[in-house]
């Protein structure tokens, strides 16, 4: 269901752009100046690419999550914190009313977890050693809770929506831009000239990091909700008392690939990083957990 409405989604973003894109005259506008392009055959190429490197991504989430951190999934339990640790999340996912996850840890000193999958019920649930090295027992359920709420909330199909329609939209005016500048700037005729690969190429970047400022807007959003949902499974207490360790322990660098990092545990940024940080400060988490 979640992949048939990121497929809807995204189809109705390419509508809706392309009437308003008729309304506004922004057609013709650009027809007057010379720009020659096919909007309806250039905003179904962008849409296309957008969804597919989105949901490329999001299917081969668990697998690029084993290879980038080296997590071994724990299908027998080897000793009594494996076995504890799978029967708790067993316990919270029944709670969450969502299917068994497989479990993982990875080899690393620094406390950190991450959830990762496109189906809410075949998802990926891992932490690292050092966080059940660092946590109490309550804590790490916390952790877990918190991770098991990312999964119930479709966080990680939601995340991949986003940057689907977000990817659209870069793709799409980028290339009006550049050929723009190519018909206008370099007065350029025919075909695609030098102004249309260097007018495409910066308004890329310039889009992107707009678009990746929207992106991580949104998952800050959602590590409030996970928190939320960990809050609910595991208690207020303990969620708040697993984030004050977190912040204790956050001078240990993360070890977790970039593509991961929306999906684990994170202090945030600071000053101007927060725009591109993937999580909220935790004062910040931890002051709306108090106030809940």
């Amino acid at each position: 269901m979640r992949i048939l409405l990121f497929l809807l989604t995204n189809l109705a973003v390419m509508l809706v752009v392309g009437v308003v894109w008729r309304l506004l005259g922004f057609e013709s506008l650009l027809q007057s100046n010379g720009v020659d392009l096919n909007f309806n055959a250039l905003l179904v190429f962008c849409g296309l690419f957008g969804m597919l490197g989105s949901l490329f991504s999001l299917f081969i989430s668990k697998w690029s999550a084993k290879r980038g951190t080296g997590t071994r999934i724990i299908e027998t339990p080897a000793n009594r914190d494996e076995e504890w640790l799978v029967q708790t999340v067993r316990q919270l996912a029944d709670n969450a009313g969502i299917g068994m996850p497989e479990v993982g840890i990875w080899q690393s000193e620094a406390p950190n977890a991450f959830a990762t999958g496109w189906n809410r019920n075949n998802a990926l649930v891992a932490v690292s050693t050092g966080l059940l090295k660092r946590m109490k027992p309550d804590e790490v359920r916390a952790v877990m809770a918190h991770e098991i709420g990312h999964v119930a909330n479709g966080d990680m199909i939601t995340l991949a929506l986003v940057q689907g329609v977000v990817n659209t939209f870069v793709l799409f005016f980028s290339r009006v831009i550049g050929h723009t500048i190519d018909r206008v700037i370099f007065k350029n005729e025919r075909g695609l000239g030098m102004g249309y690969w260097i007018g495409t190429f910066f308004a890329q970047i310039l889009l992107s990091v707009l678009a990746a400022m929207i992106v991580m807007w949104f998952s800050r959003y959602r590590e409030y909700r996970a928190d939320a949902a960990g809050a609910d499974l595991a208690g207020r207490m303990n969620m708040i008392a697993a984030l004050r360790r977190l912040k204790a322990e956050s001078e240990r660098p993360s070890d977790l690939p970039d593509e991961l990092t929306a999906f684990g545990i994170s202090p945030g940024g600071s000053s101007m990083r927060r725009f591109f940080s993937s999580h909220p400060p935790l004062d910040q988490r931890i002051e709306a957990l108090q106030n809940r």
